[in-house]
């Protein structure tokens, strides 16, 4: 205070644009204009750009196809995070409705959303729809749930709340109270002085967006000895009574006083008003802050399949719940996503099955923040046989052409069927090394990742979409070249009877490594801790403890060992506890594991997506991947632990020269996995795609690597494209080493180990693959310290793989 006081192939063109709110309340500052982003300078699936209706924006509309899954999606950019409405401007001459799915960013917003008729073609309506936004560019489609295709599309508008919007106290409506300048250290023009009496207020004018929570935080002096409490209301309501606004040093030291409020989408009214004799303290601004929804809905009820056929079955599930409302359910098939269903529904059919298969399906609830339900129960349900049971014919005799000293081009003839071939398998006996997919498959095939200097015999299958096999084609045999060097020439069996081996790690000495088990389906609560040395001699030294499972990807995941560990015997473990997930140092004396310290927590878990590869850099901190745990937006939220990489001292806290402050190095990641440098101290990792792409990065410091916005290359300005990618059917990789400046990395799904050398600046040579389908699905390769040599670890026992415990194995590999 002062001394005293204080569309039918067809149709569309474009009428009108989108009412905006465009008037300006005393106080109240304006919102950034909406972003808009025309139609015709979108991506197009199944439609054309026309202009042969009146009232459109720009230079035309889409007109998409007659058909369902026609679509066009945008990208639309966001200053930053946050609460974000979208219109989109649409015209439908017909009386048919035609639906659409709204998704942002790979993500469901609104399922089969009305575009109802707009009475001609002329005549242009708007769609209004709130979403979560991701800093920087975002994915947003409109595609069509019906045969009629998508309604016009002229354009679409995006605006993002701001991070944060100030209202000058002198610029709000005042009662017993004036404008002062009389003090320093104030915002804007000035600031408001309360006249010394009870009932005085400063009234302001605020807007949202988007209805929802924010942080109310009023900047104020008071020079007396004394509080000077305000009561705050809300458009009329109370929110807070005899708040305290305590004695600052003097009149031009001033604070903040902070309060969380409810607010309505658009313009409310926040008064403040004195409630003591003495008036209010001097008042400067008041700042709005949107307070992000972080409660994730409740887990949904156990799901359960029915009208099971060859193809496709029904799934329901029990309903989530949620503080601001369930939006949509995602259903995993273990940790690809199939579909999502936009609630409230709580069933939806699966289609596009392969028959005679195990399906182990899980349901997760997600809100319009993004924030993500952990796991379902898993439904495991298994597809009907095919109706068709006529195999396709014996292909063609096949032949050789290009015979290297890794591979070969086979080509062969064409099988016919009864239905249509749909794949043909290139095979070893009756090992798949190449598999040759599409409408109709192809008849020939570059076969690679072979042995150096050795004799195959081949043979070739084929298959219908009924999982039927045809007898297989007569052999071709060659004999590939000897080789110059640099590729694996030799594997042996080096360890057996594992049960998922998940992490190695050599000790500094190179002749013993650390290997963990993840977990253990038949000793529920052992997570385990071997010491192998170099002659494949197992020994358990311990369990981590405090780790749980979470039927999926989690349990006891990464280990690393610290660089001094002679001295300091420091082991480094990250594993899912019950809160989330960890990392954690116990110590080991050559013989047993022994006490546990939890260095960080605060890493989301899920079902899928926890990461968990440690490992220490050239620069001697510890480097750790997480994933996303199912929740997209974490993987951009830089005050996020979860889809990021970590880079940290050895007690846990961020290393110096860390791009943001935090233990934050990179961000915009999935579900990273494998970690290794190169000849210059260059940081390469391996990441799990969603449903399209693999990848392999070359790591920077505070980069964003696209997740959400992007799955492989998608050019995002802002976002880093991979080094390399691949389809999620032939890598799905885990971990990878580097040896003589080449990457072998580890692949899952795709049973193999790929080999990708590194040229010169920052590209990559011709990925080659080793071991197809020999396997089975490969986890860790970890390089022998002071020989060209590495380790290669199965998971046949995890659920994808489905063997039974103890199974697994850890193979030695020379390269030569």
């Amino acid at each position: 205070m002062t001394s005293i006081r204080g569309r039918l192939r067809r149709r569309t063109a474009a009428a009108g644009g989108t009412l905006l709110l465009a008037s300006l309340l005393v106080g109240a500052p304006a919102h950034a204009a909406p972003t808009r982003a025309e139609a015709e300078s979108a991506t197009i699936s199944q439609g054309v750009v026309e202009s042969n209706h009146l009232n459109y924006s720009g230079t035309g509309f889409v007109n998409t196809d007659n058909v369902t899954g026609s679509y066009v999606q945008w990208t639309a950019s966001a200053a930053n995070a946050g609460p974000a409405v979208l219109k989109i401007r649409y015209a439908n001459g017909t009386t048919i409705d035609r639906p659409a799915d709204i998704t942002v960013n790979g993500f469901l917003v609104a399922g089969a959303v009305s575009f109802p008729g707009t009475g001609n073609w002329d005549t242009w309506a708007t769609k209004t729809l709130t979403f979560s936004a991701n800093a920087g560019a975002n994915t947003v489609r409109v595609s069509s749930t019906s045969v009629n295709g998508t309604a016009n599309l002229d354009y679409i508008e995006t605006e993002v709340e701001p991070a944060s919007t100030d209202y000058q106290a002198e610029s709000a409506t005042l009662s017993q109270a004036a404008t002062a300048t009389n003090h320093t250290g104030y915002t804007g023009t000035g600031f408001v002085d309360y006249t010394n009496v009870a009932g005085g207020y400063v009234e302001f004018t605020v807007t949202r967006l988007v209805a929802g929570s924010a942080k109310v935080t009023l900047r104020y002096a008071n020079g007396t000895g004394a509080d000077r409490p305000l009561d705050l209301a809300v458009n009329g309501n109370t929110a807070a009574s005899d708040l305290s606004f305590p004695a600052t040093a003097n009149w031009d030291t001033w604070a903040d006083q902070t309060i969380t409020v409810s607010l309505p989408a658009g313009t409310s009214k926040i008064r403040a008003t004195a409630t003591g004799a003495s008036g209010g303290p001097n008042l400067d601004r008041l700042r709005l802050t949107p307070q992000s929804d972080s409660t994730a809905p409740t887990t949904p009820g156990q799901p359960v399949c029915a009208n099971i056929t060859d193809t496709a079955l029904d799934l329901s599930w029990g309903a989530s719940t949620d503080d601001t409302g369930v939006i949509a359910y995602d259903i995993y098939h273990d940790g690809n996503k199939l579909t999502s269903a936009a609630a409230p529904a709580t069933g939806t059919r699966l289609t596009g099955l392969s028959p005679n298969t195990e399906y182990r399906l899980s349901v997760f609830a997600r809100d319009a923040a993004g924030n993500v339900s952990l796991s379902s129960a898993q439904a495991i349900c298994t597809t009907l046989p095919s109706s068709d049971t006529q195999a396709p014919t014996a292909p063609g005799t096949p032949s050789a052409s290009g015979v290297t000293g890794t591979g070969a081009t086979l080509s062969w003839g064409a099988s016919t069927d009864n239905t249509g071939v749909t794949a043909y398998d290139v095979r070893i006996g009756t090992t798949v090394v190449k598999s040759v997919t599409g409408t109709p498959p192809a008849t020939s095939a570059s076969v690679t990742g072979l042995a150096c200097n050795t004799a195959y015999t081949l043979n070739v299958v084929a298959r219908d979409a009924g999982g039927n096999v045809s007898a297989a084609s007569p052999t071709v045999s060659f004999t590939t070249t000897a080789c110059s060097g640099g590729v694996p020439s030799a594997i042996s069996t080096l360890s057996t009877g594992w049960t998922i081996p998940w992490g190695t790690y050599f000790l500094p000495d190179g002749q013993t490594a650390l290997v963990t088990e993840r977990d253990d389906k038949v000793t529920a609560g052992q997570f385990k801790v071997f010491k192998v040395t170099l002659g494949g001699t197992r020994t358990q030294v311990g369990t981590v403890p405090n780790a749980v499972t979470t039927n999926g990807e989690g349990g006891l995941l990464g280990v690393a060992v610290d660089p001094n560990w002679a001295t300091n015997h420091f082991i480094y473990f990250m594993h899912t506890a019950a809160e989330g997930n960890r990392i954690v140092r116990m110590t080991y004396n050559g013989t047993s594991l022994s006490g546990y310290t939890v260095l960080v927590q605060g890493i989301a878990k899920n079902r899928y997506h926890n990461g968990g590869r440690l490992a220490f850099g050239p620069d001697g901190y510890l480097y750790a991947t997480t994933g996303d745990a199912q929740s997209s937006a974490n993987a951009q939220d830089k005050n996020s632990l979860n889809g990021k990489i970590l880079r940290m001292r050895t007690d846990g806290t961020p290393a110096p020269g860390n791009p943001f402050g935090t233990l934050v190095y990179s961000y915009g990641h999935r579900n990273p996995q494998g970690l290794a440098w190169d000849s210059q101290g260059r940081l390469w990792e391996a990441e799990f795609g969603n449903s399209l792409y693999d990848e392999l990065n070359l790591i920077k410091p505070g980069l964003n690597y696209g997740w959400p916005t992007c799955e492989g290359t998608c050019s995002v300005s802002g976002m880093e494209n991979p080094k390399r990618q691949w389809s999620v059917d032939t890598a799905s990789p885990s971990g990878i080493a580097i040896v003589r400046d080449t990457v072998y990395m580890a692949a899952l799904r795709g049973e193999r180990m790929w080999r990708i050398p590194l040229l010169s600046g920052e590209s990559t040579g011709t990925p080659t693959a080793y071991y197809v389908g020999t396997y089975g699905r490969l986890r860790t390769v970890t390089k022998v310290p002071g020989a060209d040599q590495l380790w290669l670890s199965t998971t046949n026992s995890d659920n994808n793989g489905g063997a039974a415990n103890g199974s697994d194995t850890i193979f030695k590999i020379t390269i030569s």
